[in-house]
């Protein structure tokens, strides 16, 4: 385990924070690109010792001190039958979610089963970790499933998903079964701590998802206190509530649309994860170095006492074709700038 991670969880103070970035695994490194000649996405995935070398890639190059389950939220839709492809335009399921089709549906325990790779990966990625890096696992939002059961991605307005919004109850009458089961797994298989990603989050109102989805993230804080945290995409302060955040969330991730140091009053117990703009280590090297600088100053002059709990990241996740040098110059400098 990371001492500094495990610091996070129990808000003690601490001057260098644990650095880790959502999809530091993935397309931007030449390391994942490597074994990707090799695998298909499927098979990076589903055979364990292959995930965890995929894992393992960037925690070796760039030293980040969290390592997370290489996978992807969309194999419990296979799992409940809805078929899964991944291809050059993206992941295709084989048919879309509606009142007509929702009985097609598979049974939870075959899915469950099916799941039980997960478990596998995380167990093999945790044997290669050094033992000074911690291990954490994720599954989908619920809210993130149910848009992509029903059209096929998160992108646009979803007014087919809002449509079905009556449907959600009954989607979840099996997806949420199913992801306590699969949060399971991945903790038997060694994680820390187990993210919900919830992406499509940020395209409903504050009052939408508090009637709709905070009633099942409440359920499932509570059935794994202190293990789960969540991270929601464009999401604002109006979302989290006094009942959200009294919940036993092990911390919650935000993205770069908010302000990281206010977020500590937003989030009041566990970690605080973000939140610099992926889309600013694009920029040539000295104004990447510049906004890099410019967004650790706030954080740099915060008492160590306000700033416990976090743990500095992207605001969302690592982007194809990111420059590896600003990857790391991004680790190193942090560290610098706050030792």
């Amino acid at each position: 385990m990371n001492t500094l991670f495990q610091n996070t969880l129990q808000r003690r103070p601490q001057a260098v924070p644990p650095i880790w970035f959502m999809r530091q695994a993935g397309r931007y490194h030449k390391h994942y690109q490597g074994l990707r000649t090799q695998y298909s996405f499927d098979q990076l995935c589903k055979k364990p010792e292959v995930a965890a070398q995929v894992a393992l890639g960037p925690v070796a190059e760039f030293d980040f001190d969290v390592s997370i389950l290489f996978s992807d939220i969309l194999f419990p839709l296979e799992g409940l039958g809805m078929g899964l492809e991944y291809t050059d335009h993206g992941p295709r399921l084989s048919f879309q979610l509606s009142p007509e089709t929702i009985s097609q549906l598979g049974p939870v325990d075959k899915a469950i089963e099916f799941m039980s790779f997960q478990k596998e990966a995380m167990k093999a990625t945790r044997a290669v970790l050094p033992s000074n890096k911690s291990l954490i696992g994720f599954v989908g939002g619920f809210w993130t499933l149910f848009v992509y059961a029903v059209e096929g991605s998160h992108a646009g307005s979803l007014t087919a998903s809002k449509k079905f919004a009556p449907l959600f109850p009954q989607f979840m009458e099996k997806m949420f079964p199913l992801l306590q089961a699969n949060i399971q797994l991945q903790l038997d298989g060694g994680a820390e701590v187990v993210m919900i990603f919830d992406t499509a989050a940020g395209e409903v109102s504050p009052h939408f998802f508090k009637t709709w989805i905070q009633p099942y993230l409440a359920k499932m804080a509570q059935l794994y206190p202190g293990k789960i945290g969540y991270y929601s995409k464009g999401t604002q302060r109006a979302f989290f509530d006094d009942a959200f955040t009294s919940l036993p969330w092990a911390g919650q991730g935000f993205d770069h649309r908010c302000y990281i140091p206010e977020c500590f009053s937003v989030q009041n117990k566990g970690f605080v994860q973000g939140n610099f703009d992926q889309g600013l280590l694009f920029m040539d090297e000295s104004d990447f170095k510049k906004s890099l600088t410019e967004w650790l100053r706030p954080m740099k002059d915060m008492p160590q006492a306000a700033r416990a709990g976090w743990v500095c990241g992207l605001g969302h996740g690592v982007l194809p074709k990111t420059p590896e040098k600003h990857v790391k110059y991004f680790v190193d400098h942090v560290r610098e700038v706050l030792s």
